[in-house]
């Protein structure tokens, strides 16, 4: 009788070593439920600081405008509001959670502790009620400060967050000589673009 060759898959496989020859694990079907989105990629570090100085710039410029609500005290709550803005905002890009009530209480700690400017806005605001020579002078000088104050706010949080710091942990004082330092800049900033254009 003549022995038939088995079909290839049916062949038994060699006791040789070097003949033996690994199977693929049977694959399960994914389940659709299974499946996960690929995640997006975290944002350059350049680019959401790029962006987050643009959020400062925009609020600080508003803020100034703000400063020029001839009502006193309305200019005061209009400049806190569009500082609370601003927080909210950059919590967004640095993806830090936000709340309302910490908001709130970090803004009025940095305006009462880590901008002396800011205590003379309140000041200067209470100046518009005098006739003419208040609202003369609080139009010139509570723009200014809203706009700085608000702009090293800004800095202050783009520091901590970037440095993974969130709401809960930002201690006010610890920023005093940031703020120094973004005061100074800002001023011969203004001084050289004021220079140029006389």
């Amino acid at each position: 009788m003549n022995k038939k060759t088995l079909p290839k898959a049916m062949r038994p496989l060699s006791a040789e070593p070097s003949a033996v020859t690994e199977r693929a694990a049977p694959v399960a079907p994914a389940s659709p439920l299974a499946v996960e989105e690929p995640k997006a990629a975290p944002a350059d570090a350049d680019a959401r600081r790029a962006r987050a100085m643009k959020m400062v710039e925009y609020f600080s410029s508003y803020a100034g405008v703000a400063g020029l609500i001839p009502v006193p005290f309305l200019d005061l709550a209009a400049i806190g509001g569009l500082q609370f803005q601003m927080l909210r905002r950059l919590s967004h890009v640095y993806e830090v959670p936000f709340s309302n009530n910490r908001g709130k209480a970090l803004i009025a700690a940095i305006a009462g502790t880590m901008i002396p400017a800011s205590s003379g806005i309140g000041a200067a605001s209470a100046t518009k009620g005098v006739p003419l020579v208040g609202s003369v002078v609080s139009a010139f000088v509570v723009p200014t400060l809203a706009a700085g104050a608000t702009y090293g706010i800004g800095m202050a949080f783009i520091k901590h967050f970037a440095g993974g710091g969130t709401l809960l942990d930002f201690n006010p004082p610890d920023y005093r000589e940031f703020l120094k330092v973004e005061a100074a800049k800002r001023r011969a900033g203004g001084k050289a673009a004021a220079s140029q254009t006389a």
